[in-house]
């Protein structure tokens, strides 16, 4: 795999020439919906495939996979304009392998909701270790509030068809959508109510079907702190008593212990990492929509965290969390009043690509980033100035590099709602992936 940074007069057709690979390729492996518009700054994943297959009359995907001692998992992250899907038809061309992965062997999780497109999860699911369902909520009673804009049990099946584990996120977030740090508090101090959360959890994990919890209880404070640990304690327990499930905690990205904040100051980093099996950094929303521009997981930010978490939790238990979006602000940004525009990373670089501004990349927080003009004002003069943060594949990248060189278990993230293929081009390059429980 090679990351290409478009430079000013590189067309498409002259940057195929230099790696010798036709147009289509890069088309087709980038998913580019523009490419007549590349701009400057623009990443571009260039791949070259080691063997390829033409599939003949009689051929499926499992004996191809057969023939050449893949899996057809590999055959699917090689190929991903199948779409996660097995039909294969005569003529076509299969990439059977690519030089082996650089980083070794390393669990991938995603965060979905319920409402995700099919086909989007069809595509994605080949690439994944686990796949963590957003969200279970809590009511007072006791018992959980279930995940709204689709059917949890068709995903679960779905993603063990792809030897994906599939996670039951738990989180403190209300019926309103909102994380209640009343309603954590009041289970944490009624045992009673506890108890039946612990087992209206574990029922709904063995009923589904699910592998194992996520717990993301977030914004509990100080005076929660250890109440979340013997909670947390509580579920494991008796997610244990009824099966080998697993047990994930979502961390807030502290870098020092006694880090200030209600979103910090709640999470034990040494205790609910003893606790839990695996522990998911939510590395990232440095840059945030409410927030001041900037990168959204700026890398020396990012390694700050996961330095002060190896010092609590051993680095094979911890996931380093990666954004799959994009924020573009509108300048001067206003404390209170600003409000950042949500895109996706194929959105924010189509935006560049059409306007034609250049885009940069800011070295320390290995983040790229653009500025345009809205064209809509009907002066030049009064056109205001936006700032866009997002992630390619040099980001991504370096986020990939810092887990692997940290030796940490592997990457969470959030979100793969919408597909980006730079994204699975380069984790397809530089992982080995696991598969829970085929391939540990």
């Amino acid at each position: 795999m090679i990351i290409h940074t478009v430079s000013s007069g590189e067309t498409l057709n002259s940057i195929a020439r230099t790696y010798g690979v036709p147009p289509s390729r890069i088309i087709m492996d980038n998913e580019l919906t523009l490419p007549e518009k590349l701009t400057v700054g623009q990443t571009l994943v260039i791949t070259q495939p080691t063997t390829t297959y033409t599939v003949k009359n009689g051929d499926s995907l499992y004996s191809i996979a057969n023939n050449f001692g893949v899996s057809v998992d590999q055959l699917l992250r090689n190929n991903p304009i199948l779409g996660g899907n097995y039909d294969i038809c005569p003529g076509q061309t299969l990439v059977i392998s690519y030089p082996p992965p650089l980083l070794g062997r390393h669990y991938v999780n995603a965060y979905i909701y319920p409402f995700i497109d099919r086909d989007v999860l069809r595509k994605t699911l080949p690439y994944l270790s686990y796949l963590t369902i957003f969200t279970y909520g809590l009511r007072r009673d006791g018992t959980l509030i279930p995940p709204e804009g689709g059917d949890d049990k068709e995903i679960i099946d779905l993603a063990k068809q792809y030897g994906v584990a599939p996670i039951m996120l738990v989180s403190t977030l209300t019926e309103e959508g909102v994380f209640s740090n009343e309603i954590a508090n009041f289970i944490f101090t009624n045992p009673e109510i506890q108890n039946t959360v612990v087992q209206n959890i574990v029922d709904t994990v063995v009923a589904k079907g699910y592998a194992g919890v996520d717990l993301d209880f977030e914004y509990l404070g100080a005076a929660n702190a250890e109440n979340f640990v013997e909670f947390s304690r509580n579920v494991r327990d008796a997610l244990k008593s009824r099966g080998n499930y697993e047990l994930f905690i979502s961390l807030a990205p502290k870098n020092q212990p006694n880090m200030p904040g209600l979103l910090y100051e709640g999470h034990n980093y040494g205790e609910l990492g003893s606790v839990a099996d695996k522990s998911l950094l939510m590395t990232y929303e440095w840059g945030y929509a409410y927030g001041p521009p900037m990168a959204i997981a700026p890398l020396d930010a990012v390694s700050r965290v996961v330095d002060y978490a190896q010092t609590e939790i051993p680095s094979e238990k911890l996931m380093l969390g990666m954004p799959n979006y994009a924020y573009d602000w509108k300048l001067p940004y206003i404390s209170g009043i600003t409000v950042a525009e949500a895109l996706t990373n194929v959105e924010a670089v189509e935006q560049a690509q059409n306007l034609q501004v250049p885009i940069n990349f800011d070295e320390s927080a290995q983040s790229p980033f653009y500025r345009y003009y809205e064209l809509s004002a009907p002066t030049v003069q009064e056109a205001s100035p936006h700032i866009v943060w997002f992630e390619d594949a040099r980001s991504i990248l370096a986020k990939l590099e810092l887990a692997s060189e940290e030796d940490l278990a592997g990457v969470s993230i959030w979100n793969i709602m919408n597909y980006y293929a730079p994204l699975w081009l380069v984790i397809n390059s530089m992982f080995d992936i696991i598969k829970p429980g085929v391939n540990e």
